[in-house]
């Protein structure tokens, strides 16, 4: 944006650099209300598994209920991957954005359905259209700043902020209906806000002109085999999943998921870089690519515990009565502490980076993103304090919890909205939906080692607690020192893609 300090006028050529694109603000709100409706719901979805039934829950068990939940963020994200590919050879991104947020409102009414089928049914539908809507907006904001460079960081900080508006207020929304009236009308609440997005986003899309548009490939027939195949399976698996023909234990298929996510991102990179007939420089950042793969994996491992452990925490270890209005304040709007701490900070970090490129102290990607692990790190130190008291017979209060998402707030910053950024970067403009899917499935990869480490934290086993959040630390902390350690031999395989 122009500065109201500066009254000389600007060129035609200059003006673009000095504000950002109307199409920006179409896709701010786009995400926005899909991020209400995902948030919403996923503050909801724990709480509701491990529900006595004869409360309108499932009556699961903390580990299988981490489990489901673990495969369910997991697959939201894994779906980026066949996402971007459908966009790259058949729809576009802005068409693919059309139809996944049709399919979103779709899952989230058929979750309002108090059926267990349908309980299932409705979270696969959210998986599909989330894999068609959440790569390709984010590969449209790309598209708006062809020049890249700090404008196009500040335009993802921005964008960055829309997706937590709408994390913020999903989950007080939801929460409130969820918790204190009906859980299935958290979930109609979830499925209402995807439709007002779907609404803003058919009337304002003119804004994206061409961006977007069209698929980048053409589709070839092993693609439209593809395809057909993928929409079969998907068909098979709802038609299992009505009739009740298949039992799975939900814990050991998120082991399996895992070796498979880590074996389809090592196969992926290899036959990219192998097979692909890719220039030396285009090599070069790819591998920065898997680097920031594996970094970002272990961040999301530690911050998707927000949904599963942090919030069974504030559920039953925190003390959330407030006395003067006599009100308990639900569980869930715990969850929308991290998103208002973005909405605060993401504006000073959005003129940060421009600001520090203008001095040549602009910190390295690598350096960003040890940053984010180091701050995510600690506030799970803070969370072993917490754990401690707990451990000792007594509630906390929710000091802790805030503490601990605004660390991860500050983390979150430093290496998401940047990670969004630099794969649009330093992917081969041929690939650029791909890897978006791929940034998405590292994200996948560490939702489902989430939910697994979640379910190592036992209601009967406090005192080992502290312990459980402790290992956080040092894996995180770890891998975050790591990256400093080679942040200059890292740095110096993206040159001329800042």
């Amino acid at each position: 944006m122009t500065s109201t300090l500066n009254t000389a006028p600007l060129s035609a050529a200059e003006a673009p650099q000095q504000r950002h694109p109307r199409g920006l603000y179409t896709l701010f709100l786009t995400e926005m209300w899909e991020r209400f409706s995902y948030y919403g719901m996923r503050a909801l979805l724990v709480l509701f598994m491990v529900d006595a039934v004869r409360h309108g829950g499932l009556g699961m068990t903390d580990q299988v209920a981490t489990s489901i939940y673990g495969l369910y963020t997991a697959a939201v994200y894994l779906a980026a991957l066949p996402g971007g590919w459908v966009a790259d050879r058949f729809l576009g991104a802005q068409r693919s954005v059309w139809f996944g947020g049709m399919v979103i409102a779709a899952g989230q009414f058929t979750l309002a359905i108090p059926r267990t089928e349908t309980f299932y049914l409705g979270l696969l539908l959210v998986v599909v259209g989330t894999g068609l809507l959440k790569p390709n907006v984010s590969a449209i904001v790309g598209e708006l700043y062809p020049e890249g460079g700090a404008r196009r960081d500040a335009g993802f900080t921005i964008f960055y902020m829309g997706i937590n508006l709408g994390a913020a207020l999903g989950p007080l929304a939801a929460s409130t209906l969820g918790e204190k009236l009906n859980w299935h009308y958290g979930f109609i609440a979830a499925g209402t806000g995807m439709v007002l997005g779907l609404v803003q986003y058919r009337f304002t899309r003119r804004h994206l002109k061409q961006a977007g548009a069209q698929p980048s490939q053409a589709a070839s027939r092993a693609d439209r085999l593809g395809l057909l195949g993928g929409l079969g399976a998907i068909v098979l698996v709802v038609g299992l999943l009505l009739t009740g023909a298949v039992r799975l234990n939900p814990v050991t298929i998120a082991r399996g998921a895992t070796y498979f996510i880590v074996a389809v991102a090592g196969l992926y990179f290899f036959f990219v870089l192998v097979l692909c007939d890719l220039a030396p420089v285009e090599r070069k950042r790819l591998g920065v690519i898997a680097i920031l793969f594996v970094a970002s994996a272990m961040f999301w491992s530690g911050f998707e515990q927000a949904g599963s452990t942090l919030n069974l925490f504030a559920e039953r270890y925190t003390q959330r009565f407030l006395a003067l209005a006599n009100f308990e304040v639900p569980a869930g709007w715990f969850q929308s502490v991290n998103s208002g701490c973005i909405i605060v900070l993401a504006p000073l970090v959005a003129a940060l980076w421009p600001a520090l490129a203008r001095r040549n102290l602009n910190p390295s990607l690598p350096v960003k993103f040890a940053a984010g692990l180091v701050f995510l790190g600690a506030g799970f130190e803070v969370m072993a304090g917490a754990a401690k008291s707990v451990a000792g017979g007594q509630k906390v209060w929710p000091t802790w919890l805030i503490t601990t998402y605004v660390l991860h707030s500050i983390g979150e910053l430093c290496l998401s909205p940047v990670g969004l950024s630099s794969v649009t970067k330093l992917a081969p403009r041929r690939f650029v939906g791909q890897m978006m899917g791929m940034w998405f499935l590292a994200t996948s990869l560490g939702n489902l080692i989430a939910g697994l480490l979640a379910g190592q934290f036992k209601a009967d086993a406090v005192d080992q607690m502290p312990a459980l959040y402790l290992q956080i630390v040092l894996t995180t902390v770890g891998t975050g020192l790591l990256l400093l350690l080679f942040a200059k031999p890292i740095k110096s395989l993206t040159a001329g893609a800042e």
